[in-house]
């Protein structure tokens, strides 16, 4: 058994687990790949976002006059995670703070993953406890990679998401990574975002209102992939602006600091704030299957 992944199966599916980041790097029914195969365009799969979701300002936290270097999406999804459980079709991993991430982040943390597998498919539950003695302000969040196409023979615009309910809400941009001030239209027509490589343009489109609670990712026949989440309050939907054959769908509690904050990290909206002894628990599961 390999100290560095884990595989897991279960009714002909099969999902491969890194220790580096507790990153799902492999979702499959034995015919279709999901997930997206870090190629050059964007060398990672699906990774873990903690404590941040997006940029700070200048990539420094600020906390009790002193300031801390932390860069985009935090330092989890390139952090070395402890093996708890590894089963047939079930493993959790564990990242708790350390001199190494106190020097980034000068909080006490547990961040457990478990993923279990089943014949339809993968849920992920991620529980951030303190294991402090002060507030602990967090953000956290999946950034799972899918190939798009999801089979060779289809196109990009073939493909749509559509949304368990009708996302009328105006959506947010970004600039320089940072959160632009203002909502813009949503693409959205109804529960329907038909997918092209223009729609990321201008980087992901950050859905900080959203109504539902499912997306479905699929083309009017083949393969087909739904994400459904909780306690996930925004969802972001990315793909490189220059192209590439992947799209994110991303559920968040958090995201970037909006363009003009400068304050104390604990004061930066979108955070958990986790009272000593307490803890977050979210989840999104991914299923799968073909029409």
């Amino acid at each position: 058994m390999s100290e560095d992944t884990h595989t897991l199966r279960r009714g002909g599916m099969t999902a491969i687990i890194k220790a580096h980041g507790a990153e799902l790097c492999s979702l499959t029914d034995g015919i279709t790949e999901f997930v997206w195969q870090a190629g050059p365009e964007w060398p990672r799969h699906a990774p873990l976002l903690f404590p941040i979701v997006g940029r700070l300002a200048g990539d420094e936290l600020r906390h009790r006059g002193k300031t801390y270097r932390m860069t985009q999406h935090g330092f989890a999804r390139d952090s070395r995670f402890a093996w708890a459980e590894r089963g047939e079709s079930r493993c959790a991993l564990l990242l708790e703070d350390s001199e190494a991430t106190r020097a980034l982040y000068p909080f006490a943390f547990r961040l457990t993953a478990i993923f279990a597998l089943d014949a339809g498919g993968l849920d992920l539950t991620l529980t951030v406890a303190n294991t402090g003695k002060e507030t602990l302000p967090a953000s956290i969040g999946g950034h799972p990679a899918f190939n798009w196409p999801l089979q060779s023979e289809s196109a990009k615009e073939d493909y749509a998401l559509t949304f368990a309910k009708a996302e009328s809400s105006r959506v947010r941009r970004l600039d320089g990574g940072l959160l632009r001030a203002s909502a813009e239209p949503g693409p959205v027509k109804g529960t329907q975002l038909p997918l092209s490589e223009s729609l990321f343009a201008d980087d992901a489109i950050i859905f900080d209102r959203i109504e539902s609670d499912t997306v479905r990712y699929a083309a009017s026949n083949g393969p087909w992939l739904k994400m459904s989440w909780r306690g996930f309050r925004e969802l972001g939907v990315w793909s490189k602006p220059s192209g590439a054959p992947f799209l994110c769908i991303e559920p968040w509690r958090g995201y970037a600091s909006p363009a003009g904050f400068d304050g104390e990290f604990a004061d930066k909206p979108g955070l958990m704030h986790i009272a000593p002894g307490a803890e977050e628990r979210l989840s999104f599961r991914i299923e799968v299957g073909s029409s």
